[in-house]
């Protein structure tokens, strides 16, 4: 408990703009083939965020990248273009969002205070991307202390290559929110937490939701799924 309450304490927002400034490197994919899933979404050309396609017309992502950090207003969906698997100039798919539903427990707040353990968000796209182009991740809600994770983002400094953060544990879970090892930088906000097992498929259990410090070290926090993410798809769908 000491734990996670000392890691909230500094958390910091992560949807920030496409153009800021560059932050420090993280390793990037060497082939962006099997995580086309992952993709970069361009919120009115200006902030950015990660999401992640968990059925052909739905993305899941952190419900804080549906307000503008500035401003603290609502997003309009329909500003919001998903861009799966991209890599440089060159994404495997380009949908536009119709549709946002967020956890019913979420509440905005400003920047720096965001509200954890329910930052889930649900976008439509305008239209299914083929699962012959792109396969859904497939999603588990088991997140518990000790798991290896790894996490797939796009960053502010990386704004159009696949990040990886490859080998990363879950330090302490409360409810839904997770602590978690892994590095995280700005724009990572939404990214897909794998659970990484040896012989097994990765599982998304988690989406980041902001970045922390526990002490002097750096720590990411996350909101694992559970059984509400599957009403969040039925609305949205």
């Amino acid at each position: 408990m000491r734990l996670l309450i000392a890691a909230i304490a500094a958390c910091l927002s992560l949807g920030m703009p496409v153009g800021g400034a560059a932050d420090e490197a993280r390793p990037n994919v060497g082939s962006i083939e099997g995580w086309e899933a992952v993709g970069r979404l361009n919120i009115s050309n200006i902030n950015m965020c990660t999401g992640a396609l968990v059925a052909p017309d739905l993305v899941l992502t952190a419900a804080h990248c549906l307000f503008d950090p500035r401003t603290g207003a609502q997003v309009d969906p329909s500003t919001i273009r998903f861009e799966a698997g991209l890599s440089g100039r060159q994404a495997v798919a380009l949908r536009q969002v119709v549709k946002a539903v967020m956890h019913p427990q979420y509440r905005y707040r400003p920047a720096g205070t965001h509200q954890i353990g329910s930052d889930l968000a649900v976008l439509k796209l305008d239209r299914p991307i083929s699962r012959s182009q792109v396969q859904p991740l497939t999603m588990s809600s088991g997140a518990a202390r000790g798991d290896i994770l790894g996490v797939l983002s796009y960053t502010r400094r990386h704004a159009t290559r696949l990040n990886l953060e490859p080998s990363c544990s879950v330090l302490a879970r409360q409810s839904r929110t997770l602590v978690m090892s892994c590095l995280v930088e700005f724009g990572a906000s939404g990214s897909p937490v794998l659970e990484m097992r040896p012989g097994l498929p990765p599982r998304l259990v988690s989406v980041i939701s902001a970045k922390a410090a526990m002490g002097s070290r750096r720590v990411s926090i996350g909101t694992a799924l559970d059984s509400t993410l599957r009403d969040l798809m039925r609305r949205a769908g």
